[in-house]
């Protein structure tokens, strides 16, 4: 690992454990030493996760290692089951686990008769790739050991899949999809992987009519359910108003239904005003934005923000773009920290749209707007202020009018 300034970008094994986190009835218990669960608390509680009662490490001593003992483990299952009373325990591998080669799925395959609750090994102890990784992983494995084939469909639901609690302002995101997806179709939500979930509702997977990805992390276990249950999946993540009229046609052309007229003239007459801005764009040639996120969301506010005329000078994702198919060759990836610093220094009298650590190292010139995770000036705490949808829109297209009258 490089020399880090700020913060090191987290392991596969911490995209897992806050997926898991967000899923009522369940427990995480991680096998592994108190301190690494111990000061990873702090960051569940910026995202938004709630991990009380919920989070429960082993301890290991040095007999545990050097012996490969995993007696705590055992005990530390049952003593949970009865405890908590749990319908899954999700045993995760620390990254020590993982050097010493534990076997969890075999501990896990010999306890389930003495517990109650479903036991499921997550074997990753952070050695195989950044958080993108993990919560690639963990959206697959939900779905092929909680989702259930059902003879009854709710006609009328959807599903969100790749909803990271790892990301600014999901729960909110969440909330305009929702609203969407009722004006639009009269459609409820059915299940949401992986935020604000239960067990119960991941095993009703398979009832929605339709899956909607929000993130290339949840692409396989989008096509997984349309393989096994015939569910069909929209994956087109809606940043302004243009990106969201297309979302809506697409869910529209998959349910081969009609989009509500009055959302889609609504959202017609505010994308026909962003003329305006194309043309002050074309008479402050200095404009540029500065961006840094996810992959999903740096792409999708970059199109946003690039149709109101303002060049994107950088688009840097905070994550590794190995597993991401077809990825443009504008997005940049840099493992070394300093690197993206270098190219932040260079930005003057920009828009920089990014995590508080980047909007903190922004030169005061800059114009400064917060979308993205790493969160340290304070924790994400609206749940009905979204980035996404028309509402999204409306507060970025806010933010960039400031820029456009500020510089």
């Amino acid at each position: 690992m490089s020399l880090c300034r700020f913060l090191p970008v987290p392991s596969d094994r911490m995209g897992i454990v806050w997926s898991l986190l967000s899923i009522k009835d369940s427990v995480v218990l991680e096998y592994g030493p108190a301190g690494t669960t111990h000061f990873s608390m702090g960051l569940y509680g910026t995202l938004g996760v709630e991990w009380r009662q919920s989070l429960f490490t082993t301890h290991m001593s040095e007999d545990d290692v050097i012996m490969g003992d995993v007696t705590r483990l055992e005990e530390a299952i049952v003593e949970i089951d009865e405890s908590q009373h749990p319908k899954v325990i999700f045993v995760v591998t620390s990254s020590i686990a993982a050097v010493i080669g534990t076997d969890i799925k075999g501990v896990c395959n010999y306890m389930q008769s003495e517990v109650k609750a479903k036991l499921i090994a997550v074997d990753r102890g952070g050695f195989r790739g950044d958080y993108s990784k993990g919560i690639l992983d963990i959206n697959t494995l939900l779905v092929k050991k909680l989702a259930k084939p059902l003879a009854v469909k709710d006609e009328k639901s959807f599903n969100i899949l790749g909803a990271s609690m790892g990301r600014f302002r999901m729960q909110s995101d969440i909330w305009e999809i929702k609203n969407m997806m009722e004006e639009g179709f009269g459609f409820h939500l059915n299940t949401s992987l992986c935020a604000d979930t239960s067990v119960e509702e991941l095993q009703n997977l398979a009832a929605a009519k339709i899956n909607i990805v929000l993130s290339y992390e949840a692409l396989e276990a989008a096509q997984l359910m349309e393989k096994k249950y015939g569910i069909p999946y929209v994956y087109k993540v809606p940043y302004g108003y243009q990106a969201t009229m297309e979302f809506l046609e697409a869910v529209a052309a998959a349910l081969d239904v009609e989009v509500n007229a009055a959302l889609m003239g609504r959202l017609q007459e505010k994308n026909a005003e962003l003329a305006m801005y194309k043309m002050m764009g074309r008479k402050k040639t200095h404009l540029a934005a500065f961006l840094k996120g996810d992959y999903d969301t740096i792409m999708g506010i970059a199109a946003f923000v690039a149709s109101t005329g303002i060049k994107i000078s950088h688009k840097i994702c905070t994550h590794s773009l190995k597993p991401i198919p077809d990825c443009p060759e504008d997005v940049e990836y840099y493992a070394d920290e300093k690197d993206y610093l270098n190219c932040l220094a260079e930005m003057h009298k920009a828009l920089i749209l990014g995590d508080d650590i980047t909007l903190e190292e922004a030169a005061a010139d800059n114009m400064k707007v917060r979308i993205s995770a790493p969160f340290v000036n304070g924790a994400q705490v609206a749940k009905h202020l979204p980035l996404m949808g028309e509402k999204g829109a409306d507060y970025l297209l806010e933010a960039i009018d400031a820029y456009f009258w500020h510089l």
